[in-house]
């Protein structure tokens, strides 16, 4: 079992004890989410950190579309449930790059694409993956426009 997974499974124990339902709810989600991931597909495997990582992510972004989604329509309840069990969330994922941060990776990636001969707008699938690898948990709609306009 990954190292994130055993962390979760030991916080909702201790959230359970402590009685503390937001924790309880949320984690278990999370962990079911990460269950899922791993018995989707033709065979059951073990996710890795990275792997679980990705999936608390996506959960993450999943949380804050709904609350968004919540506070438009006018239920601030609702909104704010959400928001609260992103911010549970957020705790088992690194901290976001910054704005700086990840153009400065964009020009580092874009150079080593065009230092190994990949050049213009054919590399910037390579180079999104790269930056993506690099800067875990970056919006990926935010570093393809950001290595487009750096390619472009």
């Amino acid at each position: 079992m990954s190292p994130l997974k055993e962390t979760l499974k030991s916080d909702l124990t201790t959230a359970m004890k402590a009685k503390d339902e937001l924790v309880v709810s949320t984690l278990r989600m999370a962990l079911a989410a990460v269950t899922t991931a791993e018995v989707a597909g033709s065979a059951s495997v073990e996710l890795s950190d990275a792997q679980v990582l990705a999936v608390l992510h996506a959960e993450s972004k999943k949380r804050a579309e709904a609350a968004e989604a919540f506070a438009s329509a006018g239920r601030t309840d609702s909104a704010d449930k959400e928001r609260a069990e992103a911010a549970v969330l957020a705790r088992y994922l690194p901290a976001a790059v910054g704005d700086d941060e990840l153009a400065a990776i964009v020009a580092e990636e874009v150079a080593a694409a065009a230092a190994a001969g990949n050049a213009g707008m054919k590399a910037m699938g390579a180079v999104v993956k790269a930056v993506r690898e690099r800067a875990a948990g970056a919006d990926g709609g935010k570093v393809a426009a950001m290595v487009k306009a750096a390619l472009g």
